[in-house]
């Protein structure tokens, strides 16, 4: 199969799995998800917020490329470097910005106070044509607010939109651009963190070792992942603990 078909391919799949979610694409309105996918997960993590009890160390939120740290083999590097936490996993597949806004008000925030939130979302939301970065950083600008207004003591690392595609491609450059606007948002006790250029290789491609459906990530990719961010996890962690 060709580079062409395959991203073709991976553009098929997320529009499907989108149009599942039943979504508008508004941007800037939280949107409940009414798709059994998007109900059952959210269900899972509000009881795995709740069975973790009132602090959490680590809080990563995002859509498929979070919750797939679930995966059956992916689980022993989120236990490699995240075991010795109090961690959950706030991932939901298919997820855009405008749903993330829909559970933090709706839950996702509530009983609990989290040191350290881990952000990565929007790619959900660059599958389209039109994609208007300015739109979706303004959504995750909005979700930080959120956080930083329900969890006022905790601290927020905002990660990069991964590329994709198994080459150059206009869905990384929409990514690109939105990262470059969410950089913006770093300060105070906001974080950003680009990590989007380790998953490539020299000649600006992705391995299929670290990127199979040139959309999620294998093994190798989430420890790329953990990898990059570690040290920093560690250094606003222990920046919590001395507020």
């Amino acid at each position: 199969m060709s580079a062409i078909a395959r991203w073709m391919t991976v553009l098929l799949l997320s529009t499907s799995l989108l149009a599942a979610a039943a979504v508008d694409g508004r941007p800037g309105i939280p949107e409940e998800r009414t798709d059994a996918l998007g109900k059952e997960q959210y269900e899972e993590i509000k009881a795995d917020l709740k069975k973790a009890g009132a602090t959490i160390d680590l809080a990563f939120l995002g859509d498929s490329i979070t919750r797939r740290w679930r995966g059956e083999d992916n689980q022993a590097v989120w236990k490699k470097y995240w075991g010795s936490y109090r961690a959950v996993n706030m991932g939901i597949g298919g997820d855009r910005t405008q749903h993330v806004l829909w559970r933090l008000k709706n839950g996702h925030l509530d009983g609990y106070q989290a040191r350290l939130f881990v952000v990565m979302i929007g790619t959900n939301n660059c599958w389209g044509p039109t994609t208007v970065p300015e739109e979706v950083a303004a959504d995750i600008k909005s979700i930080i607010d959120l956080i930083q207004a329900k969890q006022p003591s905790s601290k927020i690392l905002l990660l990069s939109i991964l590329p994709v595609g198994e080459k150059p491609n206009p869905g990384r450059e929409s990514r690109a651009a939105i990262n470059a606007l969410i950089s913006k948002f770093h300060g105070g006790r906001v974080t950003y963190m680009d990590i989007a250029a380790k998953f490539l290789e020299a000649d600006g491609s992705i391995g299929k070792a670290v990127m199979p459906d040139e959309l999620h990530l294998a093994p190798k990719g989430y420890e790329i992942w953990a990898d990059a961010i570690q040290a920093k996890v560690r250094e606003l962690l222990a920046e919590a603990d001395t507020r």
